[in-house]
């Protein structure tokens, strides 16, 4: 007997471990009938303009469709193969067509429009609101010729960013040198390690070095040769471009890259938009795209003066102590670390001993715990991959949500850290009952090596609690109506600021004293160490504002002034004449792995990290305020965690984000606290 196809069982968690690439096809031939059916059935003149009507039978069948290819998209990201990925692009444009018609259906449309919004609760008075935006920005107003080429645009779009992620993980997989033991002086022993055992599995001598983040960084930190941080230079900063080794030329991006902006522009026109950063800013706090610009020149013009003196630090370190007066792109992440080691008497690497990740976790679980009154558990759940962690949140011992943890970085898996939804939030209108959120939390960290647990760097645990973040707002959501629950109807440039708002907690005594144990001694990190982490805290800040600025500037310039034909580089390079203090080689092309504006959601709103800054850090300035009002050592303050909870993340998209930090601050957000947190302001 044929087992059942785990991509039709909803009745709990996703099947990941039974989820096989021969079930999409099938599943999908189920599911997207059915969501035809259901959206046949809501538009018919029969049918009543009632929003529990229309959920009840439309949104129940299209969450189905939607939790189904959200498992298989998860599983195409953190467990790549060939034969997924080509049942993965066999189905994508056939799910890709139907949620485009869905949004542009003009009956539908007409439908939510008949709906009367008095008999709606606050949650669903703003769920409907955004439905109406969004049917506009789906194309529901256009017509003939006009809504038959978006729909075209979309199934393009769709399959070009595909093709975008597809290429930047296949030339990040590609590239391995071996190195020769003499080459990796200065190089972490623990990376060292690792680089053997790997070499050793591909039956190779030597040291493999490849370019995922937990071997690059500290190769490029580390490294005493020159010749080997440039070798990787090269090949990082060319991956899938014309720039790589002819052998990488099949994942060349910049074909598919000029293909994407021509369709955006196409797309925003046709909407009667001038170009796609009007479109962008439609769902978000920002007015509009010159209000974006505006802010990020104002950031890169308070940031400038900071930054040229981290520049001239750094150039007049490396003449007078490491003999080198002209240095390199490759070379800056390594005086820059020496100039650290020089300056605050410490290392990364001496850090990074007490951080392994049980004991952050733990940490990182009881900062959750004590702020937000939740407790946190280990639970079970079917799995992709060994290694992949389950946990529960409770409070007053009721069921909250849950979520998927998946730490190490490995072949195959998506490069860099998010998170991502499994289901929301919903009071479901078929069966009445409460549905409780789940989410998945990816990070890229290097695994545990000699039966020791693995190792994070503080940057690592900065990104697990930024993560951990993006996954209470989606978790602790006490709002019933699914799309505006948690994330979900959150304006995009509001999007990051619980995530930014946990990083602040990872400089703080009262935290980290809790979550570090030495590897080897088990001893806590001591207070003196910790006092020499928080005084080069803002190292180089004024360096990384202007890279932030530039990567947002050219992202922002890149949909809206650039002529999709032409080539990206040009604008590039204007940017960082603009606003970069490091110039890199010609041949860089950094952009060609953008994938955030490319592939992630980000487009002409990458902006979004910078303005969540302004706001994390003026909401952390609440913390800091109490803490010194209760005069207390302790930044942890329930009362103030309460209130933000229930202002910020318990409200989730159900208004306006600008109404939920009032709520908290009791005004709107200020640069001030940023500029001060970040050491840039007199």
């Amino acid at each position: 007997m044929t087992s059942p196809n785990p991509l039709l069982d909803f009745s709990d968690l996703p099947l990941f471990d039974r989820i096989l690439p021969e079930h999409i096809s099938p599943a999908m031939d189920v599911l997207l009938p059915k969501a035809n059916a259901a959206l046949e059935a809501v538009t018919s003149a029969a049918f009543p303009a009632s929003w529990n009507a229309i959920a009840g039978t439309l949104d129940v069948a299209t969450e189905r469709l939607s939790r189904a290819w959200g498992a298989v998209s998860h599983l195409n990201s953190v467990a790549d193969t060939p034969e997924l990925r080509s049942a993965y692009n066999a189905v994508l444009p056939k799910v890709t067509e139907f949620w485009t018609r869905l949004g542009a259906d003009e009956r539908l449309y007409a439908k939510y429009k008949a709906i009367d919004t008095t008999g709606l609760n606050a949650e669903q008075r703003q769920a409907h609101k955004n439905a109406m935006r969004n049917f506009v920005l789906s194309g529901a107003e256009l017509t003939g010729a006009a809504k038959k080429r978006f729909a075209e645009i979309q199934e393009q779009q769709a399959e070009l960013s595909q093709k975008f992620s597809e290429n930047a993980l296949d030339a990040t997989d590609a590239f391995v040198y071996y190195a020769q033991e003499s080459e990796l002086s200065g190089v972490p022993a623990d990376v060292m390690q690792t680089a053997r055992q790997q070499a050793v599995l591909d039956a190779k001598e030597g040291y493999k070095l490849t370019l995922k983040m937990p071997c690059y960084l500290p190769v490029m930190q580390f490294a005493d040769s020159s010749a080997l941080r440039e070798t990787l230079y090269r090949a990082f900063s060319t991956r899938a471009s014309d720039q790589a080794p002819l052998q990488f030329s099949k994942f060349d991006n910049s074909t598919v890259i000029r293909e994407i902006l021509a369709l955006r522009l196409e797309e925003a026109q046709l909407l009667g938009y001038k170009n796609f950063g009007e479109v962008s800013v439609v769902a978000k706090m920002a007015k509009s795209p010159e209000e974006v610009v505006t802010f990020l020149r104002d950031l890169a013009r308070h940031a400038r003066p900071y930054a040229e003196k981290d520049m001239a630090d750094l150039r007049a370190f490396a003449a007078e102590h490491m003999a080198l007066v002209d240095p390199q792109p490759w070379d800056y992440a390594y005086i820059g670390e020496k100039l650290k080691e020089a300056r605050y008497s410490f290392s990364e690497q001496e850090v990074k001993q007490y951080f392994t990740a049980p004991k952050v976790l733990a940490g990182l679980f009881k900062i959750i715990e004590t702020l937000f009154e939740v407790t946190i558990g280990q639970d079970t759940a079917p799995v992709w991959k060994t290694g992949v962690e389950f946990f529960r949140i409770e409070r007053d011992g009721q069921l909250i949500g849950q979520f998927y943890l998946d730490q190490p970085a490995r072949t195959g898996k998506r490069g860099g850290a998010w998170m991502d939804d499994v289901r929301a939030r919903w009071l479901r209108p078929d069966t009445g009952k409460l549905q409780t959120p789940i989410a998945h939390l990816v990070c890229n960290f290097a695994d545990g090596v000699g039966g020791k647990p693995a190792l994070l760097s503080h940057d690592d645990v900065t990104t697990l609690f930024h993560e951990f973040g993006h996954g209470l707002h989606h978790l602790l959501s006490q709002i019933n109506e699914r799309d505006v629950s948690g994330i979900s109807g959150v304006e995009w440039d509001a999007v990051e600021l619980p995530s930014q708002f946990m990083e602040n907690f990872c400089w703080e005594w009262d935290v980290l004293k809790h979550m570090t144990a030495h590897v080897d001694t088990g001893v806590p990190l001591p207070r003196a160490l910790f006092d020499k982490m928080l005084a080069a805290k803002n190292f180089q800040s004024g360096m990384q504002t202007l890279r932030q600025v530039e990567f947002s500037l050219f992202d922002m310039l890149l949909h809206t002034s650039h002529d999709p034909s032409s080539d990206i580089m040009t604008l590039l390079n204007e940017v960082r004449r603009e606003v970069a203090v490091i110039k890199p080689p010609p041949y860089s092309r950094t952009a060609h792995t953008f994938s955030h504006i490319f592939s992630g959601g980000y487009a002409a709103g990458y902006y979004s990290y910078k303005w969540a800054e302004v706001l994390s850090a003026d909401a952390y300035e609440a913390f800091e305020e109490a803490a010194h009002n209760a005069k207390s050592d302790s930044t942890v303050s329930v009362e103030t965690g309460r209130k933000y909870r229930r202002a910020v993340l318990e409200t989730g998209g159900s208004r306006p984000a600008m109404e939920s930090f009032k709520a908290f601050r009791g005004r709107e957000p200020s640069i001030d606290a940023l500029m001060r947190h970040q050491g840039m302001k007199n």
